[in-house]
């Protein structure tokens, strides 16, 4: 049946809560939303779906996510891939970039076929393309990064991965500063990707020529990167000066303070930032030891730490990244927007990230707690699966 109407739910529209309303759904698209005086019984053979008074909201988007439940997309297997989808769908994520480590290019290729495979029947959540995350990263500020893969930008080896993925490289994280810097940037410009900046010590000159060059986001804003001086104000300050940079935000109340999340939102405002996972393959199995970027990781209370005590991603669902946000301080229509239209916005999804009419229904039916009830996508209910 492509015909659905979901009734009795409070709905997120981009400027508007409806606190109670009935929507209807055809084709895989929203075709009305009304607000709902009185459930009276509704003529047709559609199918029915009880919101039971819960929160409708568009499904949210991932552009950062490297693993859940034990798999890692860098494990070159079509398995990885399909296990990150289902795990994106059970926590409130329709889309997805699927994101890779520094590497060497052969499991980097490895990984790119292993998405080609999967994409266009995911068990769960969409993938929108892929984020590459390095190698092209400062080893002065790799984080979590393996620093035996970084290497200066080299433009004849990603023109080697764009003959592989093509239009599916969608985000490539950088570090501008390191030689050939620009130049790749130029190169990516051409090929309509976003370009963001991290595991970067570029100055705050470095970082304005990037962005005036043609980079336009920075990725775990904060985490791996020159923090902010007063003489020294770094990237960071650049990329808060540029109207056109976007921000992602790990709000897990460890990779950021609850002060520094108000003070991104209040200086970016919700279309300018994005609520990212980051999330390694301990998202959705909790504490443990796992391996991650060739390195051996440590998840204890949920933080997941190198020996050295280093971050190493984090393992916050975005369901989860939701609540905290507003937890935060922010008002719950700001933190849905982080999670679904701006990404969707960033990304050209021309089609999601918005309850609205003529938009894809992807959507996510959640409890007060913010526990995911069902995500549906294209109008088809996702089998839920715990994560």
């Amino acid at each position: 049946m492509n015909n659905k109407i979901i009734q009795h739910v409070k709905v997120h529209l981009p400027h508007q809560i409806l606190p109670s309303a009935t929507v209807w759904i055809s084709n895989g698209m929203l075709k009305r939303i009304e607000p709902t005086q009185e459930i009276e019984t509704i003529e047709g053979e559609d199918e029915r779906i009880d919101g039971k008074g819960m929160w409708l909201i568009p499904g949210m988007i991932d552009v950062h996510i490297h693993g859940a439940n034990g798999y890692d997309m860098m494990d070159g297997t079509e398995d990885s891939i399909q296990e990150v989808s289902r795990a994106c769908a059970a926590t409130g994520c329709t889309s997805f970039l699927a994101t890779s480590v520094s590497s060497t290019m052969e499991d980097l290729l490895n990984m790119i076929r292993s998405v080609k495979a999967v994409i266009g029947r995911e068990q769960g959540a969409r993938i929108a393309g892929i984020h590459l995350e390095g190698p092209y990263l400062n080893p002065k500020r790799k984080g979590m990064q393996n620093e035996k893969y970084l290497r200066h930008p080299n433009l004849e080896e990603m023109k080697l991965i764009f003959q592989e993925a093509g239009s599916l490289i969608k985000m490539v994280t950088i570090a501008p500063e390191l030689p050939g810097g620009l130049e790749l940037i130029s190169f990516l410009k051409e090929q309509g990707v976003v370009i963001a900046v991290a595991h970067s010590d570029a100055t705050y000159e470095e970082a304005k020529l990037a962005f005036t060059a043609g980079a336009s986001h920075v990725t775990h804003c904060f985490n791996g990167m020159r923090p902010i001086h007063h003489r020294d104000p770094g990237l960071i300050v650049a990329a808060f000066e540029e109207p056109h940079v976007s921000l992602q935000a790990i709000v897990d109340q460890v990779h950021l303070h609850p002060a520094i999340v108000r003070l991104m939102h209040r200086l970016k405002g919700p279309e300018g930032m994005v609520l990212i996972t980051d999330a390694l393959q301990a998202m959705g199995l909790g504490d443990g030891n796992y391996m991650f970027g060739g390195h051996h990781v440590t998840v204890s209370g949920g933080i997941a730490r190198l020996a050295d005590g280093t971050l190493a991603s984090s393992t916050v669902t975005m369901n989860e990244a939701l609540r905290l946000t507003e937890a935060n301080g922010i008002s719950m229509e700001d933190a849905v927007c982080m999670a679904s239209t701006t990404p969707a916005h960033i990304l050209g999804l021309s089609h999601k990230g918005k309850i609205e009419v003529g938009y894809d229904a992807d959507l996510v039916l959640m409890d007060e707690h913010y526990q995911v009830q069902w995500t549906m996508i294209e109008g088809n209910l996702v089998p839920m699966k715990d994560t």
